[in-house]
């Protein structure tokens, strides 16, 4: 009897001892930490209504490069206005930045070339009526038998000649300003589109000259804009066609304007070493206007892939990361993690928690808290 009370002694003094010597251990490890427990706390009715449970997926890695662009108008969208001839200005309707319709008057020029094309048009005309008249007369004396096949033949090719040239001249006018000219010598230049006036080169009283080749206004439509960017030498492996884009303005600081990577320049600045990216970018309420400075934020879908959670369940102390696992309102667990990065809003980790598990993503500190006590 006193050998089996001493071994069950025995027994329960090692048993003592081991308990506390794990004890010691526990208390050691995570003597600068919060210990990763189970400890009995539990989600209350009122609790459940301010948090949010978030799920660790498999997900592809992104990365985001920041870059500085300035807003730019859609080149395909503009449109240059030319003079139709030399002459000097009477009349401009129109200042730099208004909008205009297609069709508008935006100036109006009073021409000699445009008076003579006229005059020279009124002298053709003249020229097809007297050879009509003369190939009539022809026509007559040769079915008469007054006049020869060969003198009818050649009163019909001057008739013809004559209205060729008229027909040239006719021409020459409709395409020198169409509709728009009057025999005055004035010819109007409207717009061609819709959109806004981007340059405006002339004022009333200005002379064209004939040998001029610059345009007089510049139409343009900002219903889509460019965001022009600069991308440096060590950045281009991480930018691609058709890559997401976010754009901020100084003037919209609240806003975010979502593009697409349009194009890469396949050619770098022998200065500066940048290369040049432009992103396409929809301005239904054209807010964005030209020369704006804009932040540009490129994403990159990389292929490799690890698990994530919101960046809002991540919880940082003493120079680590945790979650607060989800598995019941009264199952509740600290996790210690490795992040491996964080990109739009996710953090990526490394290790800690797999794909699937469900952690506290709002308002976990109370909870994190609550399973740390000592």
């Amino acid at each position: 009897m006193n050998k089996v009370l001493h071994t069950g002694t025995t027994v329960l003094k090692y048993s003592f001892l081991l308990s506390t010597c794990l004890f010691s251990m526990q208390a050691c490890t995570h003597a600068d930490s919060p210990a990763v427990t189970d400890k009995p706390v539990c989600i209350t009715d009122s609790m459940s209504a301010i948090i949010q449970i978030d799920t660790a997926q498999l997900r592809n890695i992104g990365s985001e490069l920041k870059l500085s662009g300035e807003i730019a108008f859609d080149d395909k969208k503009v449109t240059r206005v030319f003079p139709f001839s030399s002459g000097q200005v009477i009349h401009v309707s129109v200042s730099l930045g208004d909008k205009v319709h297609r069709g508008q008057t935006l100036a109006v020029i009073k021409s000699a070339e445009v008076s003579g094309n006229y005059s020279d048009l009124s002298t053709a005309g003249n020229d097809v009526a007297i050879a009509k008249k003369q190939m009539e007369n022809e026509e007559s004396l040769f079915k008469n038998g007054i006049a020869s096949e060969r003198e009818f033949i050649e009163a019909r090719e001057s008739y013809f000649k004559a209205r060729t040239s008229a027909g040239k001249m006719a021409n020459m006018i409709r395409i020198n300003g169409g509709g728009h000219t009057s025999s005055n010598g004035t010819y109007t230049i409207t717009s061609p589109i819709d959109g806004y006036v981007l340059e405006k080169k002339i004022n009333q009283g200005s002379f064209i000259r004939t040998d001029a080749t610059d345009n007089l206004f510049s139409i343009g439509n900002i219903g889509d804009v460019w965001v022009l960017a600069n991308v440096y030498e060590t950045d281009i492996s991480k930018v691609k066609q058709g890559y997401a884009a976010d754009i901020t303005t100084l003037a919209y600081t609240d806003s975010v304007f979502h593009g697409v990577v349009d194009e890469v320049s396949n050619i770098l600045d022998p200065i500066t070493k940048v290369m040049r990216i432009r992103v396409k970018l929809p301005n239904r309420q054209q807010l964005l206007k030209p020369e704006m400075f804009a932040n540009v934020t490129v994403f990159n879908k990389e292929d490799t892939k690890a698990i994530s959670v919101s960046s809002q369940a991540i919880i940082s102390e003493n120079g680590k990361n945790y979650v607060v696992l989800y598995r019941g309102n009264c199952s509740l667990s600290v996790r210690e993690i490795e992040i491996l990065k964080t990109s739009e809003g996710k953090t990526f980790i490394n290790s800690g928690i797999q794909a699937g598990d469900r952690v506290i993503a709002n308002n976990q500190i109370l909870l994190f808290k609550a399973l740390t006590e000592k």
